[in-house]
């Protein structure tokens, strides 16, 4: 049988519907992302009968590979891996189905127009080394800054089973319990701009604007709106690999981690069935396909955004949960735009080719005119005159994701994270008329930091909000299936178990919210496993210590 790499994710129907319409199930899981695989692995292995549906030819969603350009690998939407749950890797044994990871330690390069520019690396020594060089006045403010996030990440999200990622979402009070009398982690985690952030421990502008895009990741706001801070440290919270806040690249590209939870909830029992659209979700029954068979489960789980989730429920949704669905903000904002190039950018700042900023991340910064200028045009429904680029490349660390045998051996493929677009262009063009348009932009507004641009690139997928929306499914092309300001955070986001009879969801709609992380799936498997009786004798409540004991047994 074809496996899920082999196949990148398209794994068609594992027998005919009218067969899997005929099985007894105990779940079924609407929606084949990252999330929704681990839910189903959990649950597997706690001696469900899973069936996982995904509308969609391959598992993934957001984080899957294709086949971009002939013989080149890459993740149409997901580019780097941090907050990817510890806990979720080693109790579904990643290591089995050859995960690899490397961190990116070479931090964030940001050059600017002046010709100046800063590699904020890992390493506090050298990075304390650029600041010197850059802006000498900011050194005990930038280890003042550094020092809010490092407590905020000790009491938030400790290493171990007192993470408050890990199990139902903590409620205010027992975050300030947590926080105590600290009044900096207090703001960073709920009331601080991204801009105050910054502007209370710098003073050098440059060094300013180089963070601000930290604050507004898929986040439709500007970096001086209030709560953007916290975007800051939702991202900067991981502890993969036992590096605190470092983000880095999965072996094979970021689709692996999908088609590993794929693997492993495969090798539990539960089956997966690609291309295969639910039309509606039957609280209490199962779900309706669009071909007309009724798959019948006492529990459902939607991976799907809320908004999708609402549609499939229909008049079946609880109208109270009705509104808080569409109170969620769930309209995208970012581009997400493919480079295949013959070499990688030769930055006027730091001339080369690999050089050390290559290996880390890279952000092409606007000024604070520029961050205001380009959220308002966005807003109305216009281009800006830049684009803020989050810049990443795979082949640097994996030249495996370009085959052998591709006419592209030897070039480089660059993920680049992009804000502010508008869904929808107030002069009515659709975003096919408008797409050459924004993959120029987006050359240009890298193009102002390098010497080798356009010359070197070779082709570029752009994909706006609605490209994104239609390719993974996910409504208004909101990569976070929702707005993870701090009014949407925490007990704020939805909860796993919805008043519908049977069920659930596990998707980045719920707590702790967006990104690749996993344990937004495995927090919903063990919701429905304590609260459920429609397991087998015993299983839900022995699966339940097992994974509690487990949790315990970690240092």
């Amino acid at each position: 049988m074809t496996t899920v790499f082999a196949s990148l994710g398209r794994l068609g129907l594992p027998a005919p519907i009218k067969d899997l319409a005929a099985r007894t199930w105990d779940a079924i899981v609407v929606g084949a992302g990252h999330n929704g695989l681990a839910c189903a692995a959990y649950l597997a292995r706690a001696g469900w009968r899973v069936l996982v549906l995904e509308a969609r030819e391959r598992v993934g969603g957001a984080c899957t590979l294709e086949e971009t350009w002939p013989g080149v690998r890459m993740s149409p939407c997901a580019y780097l891996a941090g907050l990817l749950h510890p806990l979720v890797i080693e109790e579904l044994d990643f290591a089995r189905y050859g995960y690899e990871w490397t961190p990116a330690l070479n931090g964030l390069f940001v050059p600017f127009e002046d010709g100046s520019s800063i590699q904020l690396y890992d390493d506090e020594a050298r990075c304390e080394a650029e600041i010197r060089a850059l802006a000498p006045r900011d050194l005990a403010g930038w280890r003042a800054m550094q020092a809010v996030m490092r407590r905020a990440r000790d009491v938030i999200r400790p290493d171990g089973p007192d993470d408050a990622w890990i199990g139902p979402s903590p409620t205010r009070e027992q975050l300030e319990e947590r926080i105590g009398d600290d009044e900096e982690v207090r703001g960073l985690l709920f009331e601080w701009s991204m801009a105050e952030f910054v502007e209370r421990y710098l003073r050098d502008e440059r060094l300013q604007i180089a963070y601000l895009g930290q604050g507004v990741i898929g986040t439709n706001a500007r970096p001086f709106d209030k709560g953007t801070a916290s975007i800051y440290f939702h991202h900067s919270s991981g502890r993969l690999g036992g590096y605190p806040g470092t983000w880095g690249y999965v072996k094979g590209g970021m689709g692996m981690v999908s088609f590993i939870l794929c693997a492993a909830a495969q090798a539990a029992g539960a089956l997966v069935a690609t291309g295969v659209p639910v039309a509606r979700i039957c609280p209490g029954e199962g779900v309706m396909l669009e071909a007309g068979e009724l798959i019948h489960a006492p529990v459902v789980v939607s991976n799907a955004d809320p908004r999708t989730t609402l549609r499939l429920l229909g008049d079946d949704a609880d109208p109270r949960w009705r509104a808080q669905v569409m109170a969620i903000p769930i309209q995208g904002c970012t581009v997400k735009l493919n480079f295949l190039l013959r070499e990688l950018p030769d930055f006027k700042a730091r001339p080369g080719q690999l050089q050390p900023h290559h290996f880390g991340q890279i952000n092409t910064p606007l000024t604070k005119a520029e961050w205001q200028a380009g959220f308002a045009a966005a807003q109305r429904g216009a281009l800006p005159a830049w684009l803020w680029t989050e810049q990443y490349f795979q082949t640097v660390h994996d030249p495996s994701v370009i085959a052998p045998d591709s006419p592209y051996r030897g070039c480089h493929t660059m993920s680049v994270f992009s804000q502010y677009v508008p869904y929808a262009f107030a002069d009515g063009r659709s975003w096919d008329e408008r797409r050459e348009e924004v993959k120029q932009l987006g050359i240009a507004s890298i193009a102002r930091f390098v010497s080798n641009f356009p010359q070197a690139v070779i082709d570029v997928e752009v994909l706006g909000p609605p490209d994104i929306e239609q390719r993974t499914g996910l409504a208004g092309g909101h990569i976070f299936q929702g707005e993870c300001l701090p009014d949407f955070m925490w007990d704020r986001r939805l909860s796993y178990k919805t008043p519908m009879d049977g069920v659930y969801l596990c998707g980045a709609c719920t707590h702790p919210g967006g990104s690749v992380i996993g344990i937004n799936g495995r927090n919903a498997a063990m919701t429905i496993l304590a609260q459920s009786v429609s397991s087998p004798p015993g299983r839900a409540a022995s699966a339940t210590r097992t994974f509690a004991t487990t949790r315990k047994a970690r240092p």
